[in-house]
């Protein structure tokens, strides 16, 4: 049975058990690795369709969520096992963190700042806009030109992840780099050490 989001900002949204629900609107997973690659591309114009919780869960799951718990290591990649992109999410209800650990969304602003995320036409209007950050102070050993060519390296493995995950539910997906980043920095209310590397969009297709 599919569930959704809710309709008014909630302190935290309990996600999915990762690959153990299956939603029904979204294409089988198990399709082979070389059919998903043929599949992925971008696409920047989005339906008003909102995602179901199954199907945003398996989105952040894919992108960063820990696929090893006795590690807790991750989906992607990470210089050093820094961990230091933090995900965003960026909706109707409110603008929540991501946390992989606990599997949940945490409600930080019951504001709507997908307008903030980028400045194409469509951006506003998406349903979900996932907000990369890097947090330099999990980098502090690093030097700044590493921290740089890091943060941006690691965040290119979880956008890629995105990508692969919409590809094979059926999903539309773009990232963007066109930003205002000090005002979306304001917006969120950001410690200085915290860094807005890109966004992505991600959403259904328009028929």
């Amino acid at each position: 049975m599919t569930s959704q989001l809710p309709i008014t900002a909630v302190n935290t949204i309990t996600l999915t058990t990762p690959l153990l629900s299956i939603d029904r609107d979204v294409e089988d997973l198990t399709v082979p690795l070389l059919q998903i690659l043929l599949k992925r591309k971008t696409i920047r114009d989005f339906s008003d369709r909102h995602l179901s919780l199954e199907t945003l869960s398996h989105l952040l799951w894919s992108a960063c969520g820990i696929n090893r718990p006795e590690e807790a290591h991750r989906t992607n990649p990470s210089a050093r096992n820094w961990q230091e992109i933090d995900v965003y999410v960026a909706m109707e209800q409110g603008l929540y963190l991501f946390d992989p650990h606990t599997f949940t969304l945490h409600l930080l602003q019951e504001k709507d700042l997908r307008a903030k995320t980028g400045t194409q036409d469509f951006v506003p209007h998406v349903p979900v806009n996932l907000i990369y950050v890097a947090d330099l102070a999990k980098m502090e050993e690093g030097e700044m030109d590493e921290q740089a060519f890091y943060a941006a390296l690691d965040t290119g493995f979880i956008s890629q992840n995105v990508y692969l995950f919409c590809a094979a539910a059926g999903l539309a997906t773009v990232v963007r780099g066109l930003l205002d980043r000090p005002e979306l920095a304001k917006a969120m209310n950001l410690r200085p050490n915290k860094q807005i590397i890109v966004t992505q969009s991600v959403g259904y297709a328009a028929d």
